[in-house]
C-alpha cells in the first residue's frame, strides 16, 4: 500500500483528496436527493389519488337491500382515465361499505388496515401507505367517506391505487438532471485543482530542474524566492544541509591538502637520513637518533592533523555531555607530570569546580595542547601556573608560562593551521587545534604578553568556556 502511495505525483493527490471526498459527497447528495424526488412524487401524485378518491366518494348512493342500508356506487372504471397521467400508470379503486362488505371495484386489492394519521396533510379522512398488489408496489389512498341519508349516515371505505411507474420516471427524471449538474460541477473543480496544483508545484519543477542541470560538485544554494512559504521551510533546510556538506568537503581538501604538503618535507628528510646512514655518513647511534627524531615529528604531526579532522568532525554532534573542566585539568596536569620534571620547571595548579557542556576527548585535547605549549617555551627550572576560575557564568582556565612570549607580526596567525612562531619546534597545529576546539564549545581564546616594567615575562594563555548548571554533573 505504501509502494503503490508512493508512485503518485503531489498533484495527483492533491487531485484524489479533493475529488475524492467530493464525489462522496455528490453520490450521497444524489441518493438523498432522489428520495427526496420519491417524496416530492409521491406529494404531488398524492394529490391526485385523493381528489380521485373524492370523486367516487361524491357518487357513492345509498339503497335499502334485505331490509338493510347499503351503499351503492355508480362510478364506471372508464371515469378514471381522466385522472390517469398517462398510459405508463394504472389506476385502481375499491369501495367498501359500512359492513365492510365489497361493493365495487377490485375486489382483489388488500384491505386497509391501517389508522388514520393524527395530523394528515389534507382537510380529510385520509390515509397514504405503500402496498402491492399483483405483484407491483403500489401507492394507495385510503378515504373514509361518510355517507348519510333520511334516517342515518354511515362510513363508507374508498381506496384508490396507483402504480409507481410515473413516480418513479419523475424521481429519476430529476436525479438525471441534478446528476448531469453535479457531473459538469465536478469536472469544473476538478479542471479548477489541476490548474491551481499545476501553478501551486510549478516552483517545485523548476527546483528539481536546477538541481538536475547542476554539475556533480555544484553545492551552491538554491534560489526560490517566489516559491510558496510551506516550500521555502524545505529550501532553506536543503540550503543549510548543502552548506554543510560545502562545509564538509572543503574540511577533508583542506586535510588531504595539508596532509599531503606537510607529510612530504618529513618523509623526504626521513629517506636522506636513511640513505645517509646506509652510506655510513654517521655512525649508527647517531643516525638512529636522527631517524627517531624525524619520525616523532612525523607522527605528532599526523595526530595532530588527525585531531584537527575529529574537531571538524565534532561541528556535526550536538549531544555533548557535561564534564568537570577542574577534573580533566587535574588529570592532565598528572599526565604531562613527567615532561614538567624533566624540564625541572616550579609548577602550580589551582582550581575550581566548573561544569562545562563538552565532549570528553575535545576537553582534554584543549588542556593538554596548551600545556605542552607551555612546558616547551617554559626555560629549565623557571614557573609555569595554571588556574581555573569560575565566575558563575564563564569558566577561564589561564596557563602562565615564563618562556619569551610572542611578537605583534606573530599574534595575528597563530590560530592558523602550520603558523607555528617556531617551525623548528612544532608543527604549528597545536594552537589551530585548541583555537577551533574553544570556537565549537561557544568559548574564547587569548594569548597575551606578561609585561612588568616594560619587559615580556611570560605568556598567559587565557581559554573562557560558558558554564551549565552544577547538577547536571
Amino acid at each position: 500500500m505504501w509502494r503503490w502511495s508512493r508512485s503518485f505525483s503531489l498533484r495527483g493527490r492533491l487531485l484524489r483528496g479533493l475529488l475524492l471526498p467530493v464525489i462522496a459527497v455528490v453520490a450521497l447528495n444524489s441518493a438523498v436527493l432522489y428520495r427526496q424526488a420519491l417524496r416530492a412524487a409521491d406529494t404531488a401524485y398524492d394529490r391526485t389519488l385523493l381528489a380521485t378518491a373524492k370523486s367516487i366518494g361524491d357518487l357513492l348512493e345509498v339503497t335499502e337491500l334485505d331490509g338493510k342500508t347499503r351503499v351503492k356506487s355508480t362510478m364506471l372504471y372508464s371515469a378514471l382515465e381522466p385522472f390517469e397521467a398517462d398510459n405508463r400508470s394504472r389506476l385502481y379503486y375499491k369501495v367498501t361499505g359500512f359492513d365492510g362488505e365489497m361493493v365495487s371495484g377490485f375486489s382483489a386489492l388488500p384491505a386497509w388496515k391501517g389508522k388514520l394519521p393524527l395530523r394528515g396533510p389534507y382537510a380529510a379522512l385520509v390515509d397514504f401507505y405503500d402496498a402491492e398488489y399483483q405483484g407491483q408496489p403500489i401507492r394507495m389512498a385510503v378515504l373514509l367517506q361518510p355517507v348519510t341519508w333520511s334516517t342515518g349516515q354511515g362510513m363508507a371505505v374508498v381506496q384508490v391505487a396507483e402504480t409507481l411507474e410515473l413516480r418513479e420516471t419523475l424521481a429519476r427524471s430529476l436525479l438525471i438532471d441534478t446528476i448531469w449538474r453535479q457531473a459538469g460541477l465536478v469536472l469544473i473543480i476538478a479542471a479548477v485543482v489541476a490548474f491551481v496544483v499545476h501553478r501551486a508545484t510549478q516552483p517545485v519543477r523548476r527546483i528539481s530542474h536546477q538541481l538536475r542541470s547542476r554539475a556533480g560538485g555544484d553545492l551552491t544554494p538554491i534560489e526560490a524566492d517566489d516559491a510558496p512559504r510551506e516550500l521555502q521551510q524545505l529550501v532553506a533546510a536543503t540550503n543549510d544541509l548543502m552548506q554543510r556538506l560545502r562545509d564538509l568537503l572543503e574540511h577533508q581538501k583542506r586535510f588531504v591538502r595539508d596532509a599531503s604538503h606537510q607529510l612530504r618535507t618529513p618523509l623526504a628528510v626521513l629517506k636522506v637520513q636513511v640513505q645517509s646512514a646506509r652510506r655510513g655518513d654517521l655512525d649508527a647511534p647517531s643516525a638512529l637518533a636522527e631517524i627517531d627524531e624525524t619520525v616523532t615529528r612525523a607522527a605528532t604531526l599526523a595526530n595532530q592533523m588527525l585531531a584537527l579532522a575529529k574537531v571538524d568532525q565534532m561541528r556535526q554532534q550536538d549531544d555533548a555531555p557535561v564534564q568537570d573542566w577542574a577534573e580533566v585539568a587535574r588529570a592532565i596536569a598528572l599526565d604531562v607530570s613527567p615532561l614538567i620534571a624533566d624540564a625541572g620547571i616550579d609548577f602550580g595548579i589551582d582550581t575550581t569546580p566548573a561544569p562545562v557542556r563538552s565532549h570528553d576527548w575535545a576537553l582534554r585535547e584543549l588542556t593538554r595542547n596548551l600545556l605542552h605549549n607551555a612546558i616547551k617555551h617554559c626555560p629549565p627550572g623557571s614557573r609555569l601556573d595554571v588556574q581555573l576560575v569560575n565566575d558563575g557564568r564563564w569558566a577561564a582556565l589561564t596557563i602562565s608560562d615564563s618562556g619569551p612570549g610572542i611578537g605583534q607580526d606573530q599574534r595575528a596567525r597563530l590560530f592558523q593551521p602550520f603558523a607555528a612562531g617556531d617551525l623548528r619546534s612544532g608543527s604549528g597545529l597545536g594552537l589551530a587545534i585548541c583555537h577551533d576546539i574553544v570556537i565549537l564549545l561557544g568559548g574564547q581564546i587569548e594569548l597575551n604578553n606578561r609585561v612588568q616594567q616594560g619587559r615580556i615575562e611570560g605568556l598567559d594563555a587565557v581559554v573562557r568556556l560558558p558554564l551549565t548548571d552544577n547538577q547536571a554533573l
